[in-house]
């Protein structure tokens, strides 16, 4: 059995809510597909969390953003990088700060497993897509408006892909496009079929759902899990932070 987290986006609340469920369950090994940060109020505590807890992380865009620099961010999420790299600059623990770079430094941007929990069957982990593994979104509607992406993207791996970075969960087969969890009845039940899989959000839902997304992979099935968290407390430590946009706050309540 293994755990899938992505997109916690410095939301320490909605990552320890999901942590706890995660050994609740007697999860052994989690992976998290990154942008560990961006966005929330509490980077450097999650950084040290997810070192901590996981097996593996991956590079997402907005920890690439706080590492280089960001490109082709919106005013809101662009602050955020710029505020996310002051905060963790100002770490009075010169440690843990170096910890925390190098940690940032060593992500790779995509990792290919062979877990027993597949019988063996590989499965390609990547924050965005196959083919551009930081960037590339992938949308829902794209199955239905842009087949020849999704017939490049399908090209990109040999059976199972989990990407996060839409914060939208749901699986993306060849035959029937998108299905989201609710149309599964929260399960896929993996084939040998190729299916794209979006474990949706930790930190910043936008489904409409505002409880913390993640998926559990365990004899040859992927569960959809959401889980409640201390939403409001979050949403008040943005608002109380002068360089963070508050609709970076307010659209948790709602997950959007």
């Amino acid at each position: 059995m293994l755990a899938i987290i992505s997109d916690i986006h410095s939301n320490i609340e909605a990552l320890a809510a999901v942590l706890d469920d995660i050994r609740r369950r007697g999860v052994r090994k989690t992976y998290c597909l990154g942008d560990i940060i961006g966005y929330g109020p509490d980077p450097g505590e999650c950084l040290d969390m997810v070192q901590a807890n996981t097996f593996r992380s991956i590079l997402g865009n907005h920890d690439h953003a706080v590492l280089y620099g960001p490109e082709h961010f919106n005013s809101g999420a662009e602050g955020a990088i710029y505020w996310t790299r002051k905060r963790l600059e100002e770490t009075a623990d010169r440690q843990a700060l170096q910890r925390r770079w190098e940690y940032l430094a060593s992500l790779d941007e995509r990792v290919l497993i062979n877990p027993p929990e597949t019988g063996g069957l590989e499965m390609l982990l990547v924050h965005g897509s196959p083919r551009r593994p930081i960037s590339e979104y992938v949308f829902p509607d794209d199955s239905r408006t842009s087949p020849t992406k999704m017939a490049g993207i399908f090209e990109r791996f040999s059976h199972l892909c989990f990407v996060g970075h839409t914060h939208l969960p749901g699986v993306f087969t060849e035959k029937d496009g998108f299905v989201p969890p609710a149309d599964l009845g929260g399960v896929y039940e993996i084939t040998d079929n190729k299916a794209l899989i979006n474990v949706g959000s930790v930190g910043q839902p936008r489904d409409r759902d505002p409880r913390a997304s993640y998926v559990v992979v365990d004899d040859k099935k992927v569960e959809f899990i959401r889980v409640p968290y201390d939403v409001n407390k979050t949403v008040l430590k943005v608002f109380n932070t002068e360089d963070l946009d508050n609709f970076l706050g307010s659209r948790l309540q709602e997950g959007r």
